[in-house]
C-alpha cells in the first residue's frame, strides 16, 4: 500500500483549536487570542487561565477563588495522597497524586489546576524533610512558591505568575496531544490529565530546565563558554536549553522570561547565574550556528526557565513540576475542547513486516 508516513506525526494537522497558535518560522506564539509575550505581562495566571477556559466552553468566572479552593481541598486530602508524597521523583508524585485524587473534583478543572500546584509545593518540602504548608486564599502564584520555598513576595510572586503564564499552552505538544488521545476515548479528565503528567515527564519533552544549571555550573564562567560548549559538540552530547522542535528561530517564551529576570534583577531580586547564562547564551548562538549553519538551533523556553526558576529558589529537582502547574490549565482545556468534538483520535500506521507465506 502507498502511503505517505509522517514519522512523529510532524506536519500533520490532527484538530482544529481556539487555544493557542504556534508560529515556529516566524517566532510568534499566540494563546488565548494574545501574544504570549502581552499575556505574560498583562495577565495574572488566573486571568489568562479565565481566557483559556473561556474559549474551551468551561466556567471562567471566579477563577482565583476557585483555583484557591482547589488547593484548599488538596491539602484536605493529603492523607489520601500520602503514597504520592513518597514518590521519589516529582512528576511521578505529580501522576500519582492526580490518580489518588476523588473523581468528583474534577467536576470543576479549576480545582484541578490549584492541587497540582499544591502537589508540586507539598512534594518539594516532603523530599527535603519539611512539613506541608497549609494554602492561603492569596493568588496562586504567591501561594504555590510560598508552600514551597517558604518565600514570597510581590516581585517572585509576580515573577512566577509570568512563568505559569508564559508555559500554559503552547499548540499540539506532546502532553497535550496525550491529554487529547485520552480524552477522546470518553476517559475522565483525572486520568486525561495523569497521561499528560507521563508524557511531560520525558527528557525530551519537559525534562531539560535542571540540566541547563547543570550545565552552568559545569561552564562556571564566561571564559570557559566557548571551550565547554565545542567540547560537547566534538562528543556529540546535546546542548542544553538550545534547539526546538518547532522553533526555527529564538523561542519567543525564552525571550518573555529573559525580560521577567531582568524585571526581578531591577527589583533586587536575582542570581549570580543571570550574567552568566547571558554570556553563555550568547556564545551558545554563536557556536552552534557555526558548526550546523544548515540547522535552528536557537535559544528554547528551558534555557530562561532554569534562571529563572532558580533566581524564585525552585529546587531543580521540581523545575519540570512547576512547568506542569502551568501547562495543566492549557491541559484542561485541551481536555474540554476534545470532550466537545466527541471524536476518537485513532491514527493509522503502515505495516512493513514480514506477510504470511501460507
Amino acid at each position: 500500500m502507498d502511503a505517505e508516513v509522517h514519522e512523529g506525526l510532524e506536519g500533520v494537522v490532527v484538530t482544529r483549536t481556539m487555544l493557542s497558535r504556534v508560529d515556529g518560522e516566524g517566532g510568534h506564539l499566540v494563546v488565548a487570542g494574545h501574544n504570549v509575550e502581552e499575556l505574560a505581562t498583562a495577565c495574572s495566571f488566573e486571568e489568562a487561565t479565565s481566557r483559556l477556559f473561556q474559549l474551551a466552553g468551561l466556567a471562567h468566572e471566579d477563577m482565583a477563588s476557585r483555583i484557591a479552593q482547589g488547593r484548599a481541598l488538596a491539602f484536605d486530602l493529603l492523607p489520601r495522597l500520602e503514597p504520592a508524597m513518597g514518590c521519589d521523583s516529582p512528576m511521578v508524585a505529580l501522576r500519582a497524586a492526580v490518580d489518588l485524587l476523588p473523581l468528583p473534583l474534577a467536576d470543576d478543572p479549576a480545582h484541578v489546576v490549584g492541587a497540582v500546584g499544591f502537589v508540586a509545593a507539598t512534594h518539594a518540602r516532603h523530599v527535603v524533610g519539611q512539613a506541608p504548608v497549609a494554602p492561603s486564599k492569596e493568588g496562586h502564584a504567591a501561594d504555590v512558591l510560598r508552600m514551597m520555598t517558604g518565600v514570597t513576595d510581590e516581585a517572585r510572586a509576580s515573577g512566577l505568575g509570568a512563568y505559569l503564564v508564559t508555559v500554559m499552552d503552547h499548540g499540539m505538544n506532546a502532553s497535550t496531544f496525550t491529554a487529547r488521545v485520552v480524552a477522546s476515548t470518553a476517559s475522565d479528565v483525572l486520568s486525561s490529565v495523569a497521561a499528560a503528567l507521563a508524557a511531560l515527564k520525558g527528557p525530551l519533552h519537559g525534562g531539560a530546565p535542571g540540566p541547563v544549571l547543570d550545565m552552568l555550573d559545569a561552564i562556571g564562567e564566561p571564559a570557559s563558554a566557548e571551550r565547554w560548549l565545542e567540547a560537547e559538540i566534538a562528543s556529540k552530547r546535546r546542548i542544553m536549553g538550545m534547539g526546538h522542535r518547532v522553533y526555527r528561530v529564538r523561542d519567543p517564551r525564552a525571550a518573555v522570561l529573559e525580560a521577567v529576570c531582568a524585571r526581578l534583577e531591577s527589583r533586587g531580586v536575582t542570581s549570580p547565574r543571570l550574567p552568566l547564562a547571558r554570556a553563555v547564551e550568547k556564545v551558545a548562538r554563536q557556536v552552534l550556528a557555526a558548526r550546523y549553519p544548515n540547522r535552528s538551533l536557537d535559544t528554547n523556553v528551558e534555557f530562561y526557565t532554569a534562571v529563572l526558576l532558580d533566581t524564585l529558589g525552585v529546587p531543580r529537582t521540581h523545575f519540570s513540576a512547576m512547568f506542569a502547574c502551568g501547562r495543566v490549565a492549557g491541559w484542561l482545556a485541551h481536555i474540554a475542547e476534545q470532550t466537545a468534538k466527541g471524536r476518537l483520535i485513532r491514527p493509522e500506521s503502515l505495516y512493513v513486516g514480514p506477510e504470511p507465506t501460507t
